[in-house]
């Protein structure tokens, strides 16, 4: 013979485990990207610099080192916003990983409550409905309240997401005009 309250019970841990290894699986897959990410960066930026020191070294002159120092300075800049949007990116992908996985999860659970309010609510003795009309008022307020976190959040990708594409753009108007700056200093 079974219990129907142990059994929800086991079912809802069994649930709720799942969600959190859901979690932490997307969590883990997202340090792995971030870790292969930056091993591939350091790569290129160690041969890249053996490479710029190679052609310094071969520099004959003050203005010549000028000039390779203007002209290797723009494509590791670019390389460094390459970056940034790539770290940026993987976070944002992330996020909205974990963000699907919680919002499923509200979402079964704010299900389930008001299943079970209304299934309390029908066989609750006299006065019971002011307890469910409470419960699910709750209920309501809960969902409300996590939309707008959820708007919230979302707002605020946005925006770290038009201030990043802004920085990008600046800086490399910036590296452009440094760079125009010091080739002509250097004739």
């Amino acid at each position: 013979m079974s219990n129907p309250g142990f059994d929800q019970l086991a079912a809802a841990q069994k649930a709720n485990a799942e969600v959190m290894m859901a979690l932490v699986r997307t969590a883990f897959n997202g340090v792995e990207r971030l870790t292969a990410l930056n091993i591939s960066a350091s790569r290129e930026f160690f041969n890249n610099s053996v490479a710029n020191v190679h052609q310094l070294l071969s520099a004959r002159d003050a203005g010549e080192i000028t000039k390779l120092n203007t002209e290797l300075a723009k494509p590791n800049l670019d390389k460094w916003m390459e970056y940034s949007r790539n770290v940026y990116d993987l976070a944002a992908q992330v996020q909205k990983e974990l963000t699907s996985v919680v919002e499923t999860q509200f979402n079964t659970f704010a299900k389930d409550a008001s299943s079970a309010v209304e299934k309390a609510s029908a066989s609750a003795p006299m006065g019971g409905d002011v307890f469910a009309a409470a419960m699910k008022s709750v209920l309501d307020a809960s969902s409300k309240a996590f939309d707008n976190m959820t708007a919230v959040t979302r707002q605020f990708t946005d925006l770290a997401e038009a201030n990043l594409q802004a920085a990008s753009s600046s800086t490399g108007k910036a590296a452009s005009a440094t760079s125009a700056a010091a080739k002509k200093a250097a004739k």
